[in-house]
């Protein structure tokens, strides 16, 4: 069944499971804040305020947690002591359009996206995919073919990346690359569209479980459509969550990490599956 457990957002993005501290945290970009939900008692409050637009959000293996902020043009690393690490805001002395999505690869690396939305107009840089490496700290362009890539994940051993494209016309799509020694970005292959019932939405943020399915939300499209869309590691579509509202972004979590969150526009929903997270978040 599905749950709505917060509604009264302007735009709901970037959830993000933290099993340390079994809370989720979304952003609500309009209102510049960050919001937390507790497992233990259902408790919603707001959990960071300004967020400085956050978009998307994840978390490493360590506990910290990565955002993209919109304000500043960064890509920021939250300490566990509370500080925070601004790990890159430009490449080759130009600053970034707007940060947009975030994953961290088994290795430490930081992968990103960086559209223009919510950024600066001319954008100073071409969109992007872009890689942090942990250990320089050197940040890396490792695509620019996509109009406007979007959310990113990575499939459950890491050699696949996962991107959407919402700068196509319809139907938008999701591409596949191969991930070549932990660094690089090769093969690039169209993956799937979101079309149902000969309806068409756009793809976002996206997840893959443990049986490497990948989960795309959906939106932008007319009632029937938008949600959740399932995927089968070779893209034929196993199934879909339905929502009344355009979902932007997703991710697993609780305990288990079997139950499914959903940032929808305006709402938090959540459903429980029967299967669990390929990683944290």
């Amino acid at each position: 069944m599905i749950s709505r457990v917060q509604t009264g957002s302007i735009w709901s993005e970037g959830p993000a499971w933290s099993p340390a501290g079994r809370y989720l945290v979304w952003s609500d970009i309009p209102n510049n804040r960050q919001l937390r939900w507790l497992e233990d008692d259902g408790h919603v409050s707001v959990f960071r305020q300004p967020s400085h637009e956050t978009n998307g959000s994840t978390f490493d293996f360590q506990g910290r947690m990565y955002t993209c902020e919109q304000q500043g043009h960064s890509v920021v690393r939250h300490e566990t002591d509370g500080t925070q690490t601004v790990l890159a805001s430009e490449v080759g002395g130009v600053r970034f359009n707007s940060p947009n999505d975030i994953a961290v690869h088994a290795d430490g690396g930081v992968w990103f996206t960086d559209p223009g939305y919510g950024g600066p107009d001319p954008m100073p840089q071409r969109e992007a995919i872009y890689r942090i490496d942990q250990v320089s700290g050197a940040v890396e362009r490792v695509d620019s073919t996509l109009v406007k890539p979007n959310g990113v994940c990575f499939s459950p051993d890491f050699k696949r990346l996962y991107a959407a494209d919402t700068g196509m016309p319809a139907p938008k799509a999701l591409y596949v690359y191969d991930v070549v020694g932990g660094k690089r970005l090769a093969n690039k292959r169209l993956f799937a569209t979101i079309e149902h019932g000969g309806k068409v939405a756009g793809p976002d943020g996206q997840q893959t479980d443990v049986d490497g399915n990948l989960w795309s939300s959906a939106g932008n499209g007319p009632d029937g459509v938008n949600g959740v869309h399932v995927f089968s590691p070779d893209g034929v579509r196993l199934g879909l969550v339905l929502l009344p509202e355009t979902c932007a972004n997703l991710c697993f979590g609780g305990t288990g990490r079997n139950r499914l969150f959903m940032t929808a526009t305006t709402s938090l929903y959540t459903i429980d599956t029967a299967t669990r997270g390929a990683h944290l978040s």
